[in-house]
């Protein structure tokens, strides 16, 4: 987005916002000083520019010719008590692209600008209604696809997040403040931070930091799906696995060996989580350069998975689990791996022992189920077992969520900024050298709410957003 030079906010500006296409009903969005007499000049009804603000009125919009093109209902909020903190006209018509489109030519003849992607947000922003932090989680909030996800973006817009991070930064302004007290009576060396006492204050503030840093591996998981590599050797039914947890034909099913020869992702939801599977390619020896390319892309998807399916077909020869897990086991050091063994409709009691046996020893770590993907038996006890190897609580969607690599990226140079001053303060370096650690720690705080920041980053951030929003 190109950076907004004054005049550029002063406009009024337009946009649909609700999804494009056909509906039952649209909303065009319409906010800035001008917002109510512009409306007013396609509007018969009442009068706009009267009426209270946070009220819905019945109406019809007319064109330059008198002609009706829709009836309506306009609802009117007053800044700065709307979302954008400037007047507002929120118009719903009929759904219809063509009276959507003539709705938003007219607002533009009558003297408005169609919103930039993100604009109204910004704007809501620039005006103080939310700071950067809760701006993006408007974004979150649309795009959340399970109840976590949306959880947490919703804990996040309301200001959550923002209220811990202001906490942060009041107590190292009144640690900085006195630090540089001591400055100007840096001649009759008088004390005014009680050193020990600043100490536990960094200590506590460093904790604090480096749990909402860590908490970004579970918040990106919720955010973007959990990524879950089923792996094995080929025709162990991985495929048919990934097609019957999605309800859906998704990958090439067939007998023959190395059908999938590259990574096939999807994401569905269970227990309120979002979970992307990557069915993989059959790990075995072979002398195929595409297969042996598809068998060398599993291992990557391995290493970047949270969890690990290790399909096993049961009717094979057991000595290939070793072999087997040997390329695997390595690879899950601190991954959740499970163990399924497969075709359990074709393997009796005795057979299934054995097999459990042989898993136990060569995966020890690995949790152990089995299943018949093609006859669809187990399969849900296993999304059960999926739901809890993500470990997610409802302790967890309650608490402070880090989702946004930006933040996350900002509170890890924070926490390196804190520990500087931690290990100043325990040193008994000069308090100008720990004063300015502690300041570069408010700095990145504050690039996180918006305290601090640039014309390019907002850029960078609201052109991300849809136009209505």
């Amino acid at each position: 987005m190109e950076q907004l030079t004054k005049k550029h906010t002063e406009d009024t500006i337009c946009a649909i916002s609700t999804p494009a296409g056909a509906g039952g009903i649209a909303v065009i969005r319409v906010s800035g000083a001008q917002a109510l007499e512009t409306v007013m000049k396609s509007w018969k009804g009442a009068d706009l520019t009267a009426v209270k603000s946070h009220t819905a009125h019945l109406g019809r919009i007319v064109d330059a010719g008198g002609e009706t093109l829709d009836e309506v209902v306009a609802t009117v909020f007053r800044g700065p008590k709307s979302f954008t903190g400037e007047d507002v006209v929120e118009i719903s018509c009929h759904g219809s692209t063509w009276i959507q489109q003539q709705l938003v030519a007219l607002l533009i003849d009558n003297g408005c600008r169609a919103a930039e992607g993100g604009e109204f947000t910004r704007r809501a922003f620039m005006n103080g209604r939310l700071d950067l932090s809760m701006a993006e989680a408007v974004a979150d909030v649309i795009a959340s696809n399970s109840r976590a996800s949306h959880r947490i973006a919703i804990s996040q817009m309301r200001g959550g997040f923002s209220r811990m991070l202001s906490s942060l930064r009041e107590q190292l302004l009144e640690f900085v403040s006195l630090m540089e007290l001591e400055l100007d009576f840096s001649e009759e060396e008088v004390e005014f931070a009680d050193r020990t006492r600043l100490i536990e204050l960094a200590e506590n503030i460093h904790g604090v930091i480096s749990r909402l840093a860590d908490s970004f591996s579970v918040g990106n998981a919720i955010k973007n799906g959990f990524p879950v590599a089923i792996v094995g050797e080929p025709n162990a039914g991985k495929s048919t696995l990934l097609n019957r947890l999605l309800h859906d034909d998704k990958a090439l099913v067939s007998d023959i060996r190395g059908t999938t020869r590259d990574v096939i992702e999807d994401t569905i939801v269970l227990g309120g989580l979002t979970f992307r599977f990557i069915d993989t390619a059959g790990i075995r020896e072979t002398s195929d350069t595409i297969e042996t390319m598809g068998i060398e892309r599993t291992f990557k998807k391995l290493d970047e998975a949270s969890i690990i399916l290790w399909m096993i077909d049961g009717t094979q020869p057991l000595e290939n689990i070793p072999a087997v897990a040997a390329d695997i086991v390595p690879r899950c050091e601190g991954k959740h791996l499970i163990a399924v063994i497969n075709k359990m409709d074709s393997i009796d009691s005795q057979r299934l022992a054995q097999l459990r046996a042989t898993v136990s020893e060569a995966a020890p770590e690995a949790a152990i189920i089995e299943i018949s993907a093609k006859q669809d038996i187990a399969v849900a006890q296993l999304e059960k077992m999926l739901v809890e190897a993500a470990n997610v609580h409802e302790a967890d969607l309650n608490a402070v969520v880090v989702t946004n690599a930006r933040h996350y990226d900002a509170l890890r140079h924070a926490d390196e900024a804190i520990l500087r001053a931690l290990d100043g303060l325990r040193a008994g370096i000069s308090g100008d050298f720990v004063s300015q650690d502690i300041r570069e720690c408010m700095h990145f705080l504050g690039e996180i709410t918006g305290e601090i920041t640039t014309h390019e980053v907002l850029g960078s951030i609201f052109s991300r957003f849809c136009i209505g929003k």
